[in-house]
């Protein structure tokens, strides 16, 4: 469920992680963004990722082949100070800055989150498809309380 939106100016950033190639599709994106998911958490990547800003989580879609019918890439990673210092195995990524529709979510994660993509898919949002990001906070009391936004890069 979406709380709350507005439009901001994000600046450029930096994230290290790991990635997939997927699309939205037949289930596939939910079965691999949540194999990165499983991955990430039971592999403990997050402590292997080297200059990392924060244990905020974030996860980009980024390299869209045309819109969000098509195949993209996903990074699941944690905001870095520069890519100098990616791990084996682990992808680096620069964000670009630009302007941002900033969706606050409610309830419970992460159904508020599929929930929430699937509004703004049926939306007719006027996005440049550059990239696109979901942020989970740092701190939840549970994993079902995370606190998420999404942030669509819009023209």
């Amino acid at each position: 469920m979406i709380a709350h939106t507005e439009i901001i100016e994000y600046p450029q950033f930096n994230v290290v992680g790991i990635s997939v190639r997927t699309i939205n599709q037949n289930g596939r994106s939910q079965k691999d963004i949540g194999e990165l998911w499983t991955r990430f958490t039971t592999a403990d990547l997050i402590h292997q990722i080297d200059d990392r800003v924060t244990d905020d989580i974030y996860c980009i879609y980024t390299d869209y082949e045309s819109d969000h019918t098509g195949y993209y890439t996903a990074v699941l990673g944690c905001k870095v100070n520069a890519l100098t210092r990616i791990g084996e195995g682990f992808t680096g990524i620069s964000v670009p800055k630009g302007k941002y529709e900033v969706y606050t979510l409610s309830g419970k994660f992460p159904d508020n989150v599929g929930d929430a993509w699937r509004h703004i898919w049926n939306s007719g949002a006027d996005r440049t498809y550059s990239a696109d990001f979901d942020l989970y906070s740092a701190g939840s009391n549970s994993f079902e309380e995370t606190a998420a936004k999404i942030y669509l890069a819009i023209n």
